[in-house]
């Protein structure tokens, strides 16, 4: 009897325990579970859509095809963010090279807005490459880095990386976009022609390796395009945490970056800090958050113009408000009172001066390219419409 008692009176047993745990355990295994079977459902849902089940099948993927898987990730699986002489210009700039790169990313290779956004850039274009300021190896160069740069990114930081339709599908895309603005491949390139988005892929990657470690040494322009682009990222953080996430930034930049852009190295703690960050958010992301739904898609321009002025505008901005449409939600809303808060503009606080009416294609760029070069845009329009192809990129003789 004694026996008896001190065992039930005792710590150890199913007394010690609330009834409750077991429960909570198995519920919160059950929701990681389900989080984990629901990503992976829909990324093989995908998969299974476009019919690519092995590497010979990518060498049929079409510029439609890799358009719309590229937005799938840009829009549902991996959202994710990514000149001149002060911050109001370079936000300009920045909000104006976004805008076009997000014009002919959302929507059809032949749609009336994915043909006037790449002409438009390569009007802009055109004028540096006729004043001798851009060089073909300097387009391949950036061509490269659309490519390359996401799918090293997500790799490092998202909840998975990707796979190998999804790389394909992203250089395929993106090779699609060389094509329509004339960039030479055959002289830098090991290959002039490639079997799918995956050969490509590992050719511009190889070049572009070589290509930084040639050319990306430190340099005054490369500085001050960092003492430009770093204060807009960190245009909301708090004043007392600007030095930590200073550092954050450097982390994030690789040695290579770093060097070139004269940056100082992070302290080992940032490093450290950086790593733990991004791994907590991995294993939240692939065991605690379900899928994005359709009606939560990052969707960073809008569908249909001003019905009033045919205007289009942004719906996001990265420290001034350019193109972003008044209303009551972004300049009264929780958002607006942090931005006020912190010192920054809403849509529509100052006036004309972010653009608040919207933006047309024939105005985006430098204030001394707006509204010009219409009859050589209209040209690019034309041949864009008659020669960028919606089949393949890698069966099209060029």
């Amino acid at each position: 009897m004694a026996n008896e008692s001190a065992i039930s009176g005792g710590p150890s047993g199913s007394q010690w325990m609330p009834l409750w745990v077991p429960y909570i355990v198995s519920a919160i295994l059950a929701y990681a579970i389900l989080c984990s079977t629901l990503r992976y459902q829909r990324r093989d849902a995908m998969h299974k859509k476009f019919k690519f089940s092995d590497r010979k099948s990518y060498s049929r993927m079409t510029n439609v095809e890799a358009q719309a898987i590229f937005t799938y990730l840009g829009e549902l699986e991996f959202p994710k963010i990514m000149e001149t002489s002060s911050p109001e210009t370079a936000s300009k700039r920045y909000a104006d090279t976004s805008l076009l790169i997000t014009e002919f990313l959302s929507h059809h290779p032949q749609s009336e807005r994915a043909i006037k956004a790449i002409a438009r850039m390569n009007y802009i274009h055109s004028r540096y490459q006729k004043a001798g300021k851009i060089s073909n190896d300097d387009l391949l160069y950036t061509l490269s880095v659309f490519i390359t740069e996401p799918i090293t990114w997500v790799e490092k930081y998202e909840w998975r990386p990707m796979t190998e339709m999804e790389m394909c599908a992203i250089a395929t895309f993106w090779k699609s976009i060389g094509d329509s603005m004339g960039i030479g491949y055959g002289a830098q390139l090991a290959r002039s022609e490639w079997v799918d988005g995956l050969e490509f892929y590992e050719d511009i990657k190889n070049w572009a390796e070589a290509y930084e470690i040639r050319y990306m040494v430190p340099a005054q322009s490369n500085k001050t395009t960092a003492d430009e682009l770093v204060p807009l990222l960190l245009f909301y953080v708090p004043a007392p945490l600007k030095t930590a996430a200073s550092h954050i930034v450097s982390v994030l930049m690789g040695n290579r970056l770093r060097a070139a852009m004269s940056f100082p190295n992070p302290p080992a703690f940032y490093v450290n800090f950086a790593y733990i960050v991004f791994e907590t958010r991995r294993f939240y992301l692939r065991h605690f958050s379900l899928p994005r739904p359709s009606f939560m898609r990052v969707r960073d321009i809008g569908d249909i113009p001003d019905p009033k002025t045919g205007r289009y505008h942004l719906k996001q901005y990265l420290a001034h408000p350019y193109y972003n449409k008044p209303g009551f939600l972004n300049r009264w809303g929780p958002e607006a009172w942090f931005v006020w808060y912190m010192g920054g503009d809403v849509p529509g606080s100052k006036g004309s001066q972010y653009i608040p009416e919207g933006y047309k294609f024939e105005e985006i760029g430098p204030s001394a390219m707006k509204n010009q070069g219409t009859k050589e845009t209209k040209a690019w329009e034309e041949k864009l419409k008659a020669e960028r192809p919606t089949g393949c990129p890698f069966r099209i003789a060029r």
